[in-house]
């Protein structure tokens, strides 16, 4: 990394990010309050430059980011891309299927080969609980986990905080989320359970019992009798998508009896504040988790989701690169 870019941002930085080894971001759970408000405010700031058409930053020039994605993904992969290409930053990417992975070749290999062209951090997408973290006890390279089983997938906990901090127009105290549908099997849910419990929100969920997570309740959320319940004066609610690729069969009765029970409708809508907003982290299952009238409606802010996911990777890759250009001073 030129040392003009390391002095930059190490500068930058300074006072901005309390969590330890920040040159990897494996997990929101665990990471202080003020710490994930300064994350918000830096990533507002990116979303101003994105609402501004064709504005870039130098601010990564000289780093080198490789997104290795062993599982599929259109938003995280494609907002990560972005994020790096504005940035400035020097990208590459690959799939499970374009890795050597695919001929017998270890995770840790693979990466390690990745690491030795001298790549600055990676992006990491797998199905295993626990890839990011394994990744980060063994490379010097900064990790950021883009999503790892049904463990966690910070950055989209981060871009659905982003998303409720401007629908809330700033004030998390005091709000209350109702989180339905696959619990057990999403990294989304669990991600938003630790940042909206840093930051004061009340966390109600809702859904079947077979994708409910025993001792989910420990994880500061209360379960509700009926999805009605988890909705009735909430500020928002957020629709899991149903993860039919992780579940085993016999979970479902079927998918008109959970769009019947647990779909998120404009009756149900309506029982939450006027103001509430409606959220997905997609790719949604239209007429089963959602109806199309209310992932269309006034209340949705499901596309802005996606735009704050750019917004969001923009402020992580920052937090990662900075904290390697501290450690290479």
């Amino acid at each position: 990394m030129p040392s003009a870019t390391v002095e930059t941002l190490a500068r930058g930085s300074a006072g901005l990010f309390l969590y330890p080894d920040r040159r990897h971001l494996l997990g929101l759970e665990g990471i202080p309050r003020d710490e994930l408000l300064a994350l918000l405010e830096e990533a507002q700031r990116y979303r101003a430059m994105l609402d501004r058409p064709g504005e870039s930053t130098r601010e990564l020039a000289g780093v080198t980011v490789c997104n290795a994605f062993f599982e599929n993904s259109t938003r995280t992969r494609v907002s990560f891309e972005l994020a790096e290409q504005r940035l400035s930053a020097t990208a590459v990417s690959f799939s499970a299927a374009d890795s050597s992975t695919a001929k017998g070749e270890t995770l840790l290999d693979t990466l390690r080969v990745i690491q030795s062209m001298r790549v600055d951090l990676v992006a990491v997408r797998h199905g295993s609980s626990g890839a990011a973290s394994f990744l980060a006890r063994h490379l010097e390279a900064g990790v950021i986990n883009a999503g790892d089983g049904a463990h966690e997938h910070p950055t989209q906990g981060l871009l659905d905080l982003l998303t409720l901090r401007q629908a809330w127009n700033g004030r998390f105290e005091g709000r209350r989320i109702a989180i339905v549908g696959d619990v057990a099997h999403s990294r989304v849910a669990r991600s938003a359970f630790h940042g909206l419990r840093a930051l004061g929100v009340k966390v109600a969920v809702a859904g079947p019992a077979t994708l409910m997570p025993r001792g989910v309740e420990r994880l500061g959320v209360s379960v509700a009798a009926s999805l009605e319940e988890a909705m009735e004066g909430a500020d928002a609610v957020m629709a899991l998508r149903l993860q039919r690729e992780r579940m085993e069969q016999g979970l479902l009765a079927s998918l008109g009896e959970y769009a019947r029970v647990f779909g998120v409708n404009e009756r149900r809508v309506r029982l939450m504040k006027p103001d509430a907003v409606v959220m997905h982290p997609g790719p949604m299952n239209r007429g089963i988790e959602i109806s199309p009238a209310v992932a269309d409606g006034e209340r949705s802010v499901i596309l802005d989701q996606v735009t704050n996911g750019v917004a969001v990777r923009c402020a992580v890759l920052l937090r990662c690169a900075a904290a390697l250009a501290g450690r290479a001073r």
